[in-house]
């Protein structure tokens, strides 16, 4: 009978395990190469920015907002609601949803050439933009960083798999995605590259 029990059991703990690792959603990001990513200091959000109910997700939507903030300023961002150099944007989807994306070098890799694209860039200079479909199943967070100055989307960040739900587990699914997302914007912030005494 223990023999049995101990089978049953291994079995169950490795279902479940699967189950979880096959709940693990697709995390990816993209960029503009017009980013002037080693300039940004300051970021505030957009009005309006998630796309949720206000009566059903109010939580929901405090806790992506405050898991955004916490990175950003860990990262040495600083809040300006009059003039900020980023308006962040966020939006949960539900369901699964085909998204567009973009196969890139890693963005650190590209901001440390210290290259910004504008108008002026020759053509024959500038960095293309090599087209990816991604199919996003169970929900999807997106978070889109926008340069205030010129009004262009300049870094994106999404994560599937974070289907929506109310509760303490949907906070703790929220968080862990924007975690996730940011893991891909290591971007410090202008003040915090220049001023090493204040860390």
């Amino acid at each position: 009978m223990k023999p049995t029990c101990t089978a049953a059991t291994v079995f169950l703990a490795l279902l479940l395990s699967s189950c979880f690792t096959a709940r693990e959603g697709r995390i990816e990001s993209d960029y503009s190469y017009a980013g002037n990513f080693r300039h940004y200091r300051t970021f505030a959000f957009l009005q309006g920015a998630d796309g949720t109910a206000r009566d059903s997700a109010a939580m929901l939507d405090e806790t992506v907002r405050d898991a955004i903030q916490t990175h950003l300023r860990a990262q040495g961002y600083k809040l300006n609601q009059r003039r900020p150099d980023l308006l962040i944007s966020y939006r949960v989807f539900d369901g699964a949803m085909r998204f567009t994306g973009y196969n890139q070098p890693d963005l650190m890799q590209w901001v440390r050439k210290e290259s910004v694209e504008d108008d002026e860039t020759p053509t024959d200079e500038r960095q293309g933009y090599d087209r990816v479909r991604y199919l996003l199943n169970d929900g999807t967070l997106l978070i889109t960083l926008i340069d205030h100055k010129n009004g262009r989307a300049v870094w994106q960040g999404y994560a599937s798999n974070v289907t929506a739900r109310q509760g303490a587990q949907a906070s703790i699914i929220m968080r862990r995605a924007v975690r996730s997302i940011f893991d891909r914007y290591r971007v410090l912030s202008e003040d915090y590259q220049n001023e090493p005494q204040m860390r």
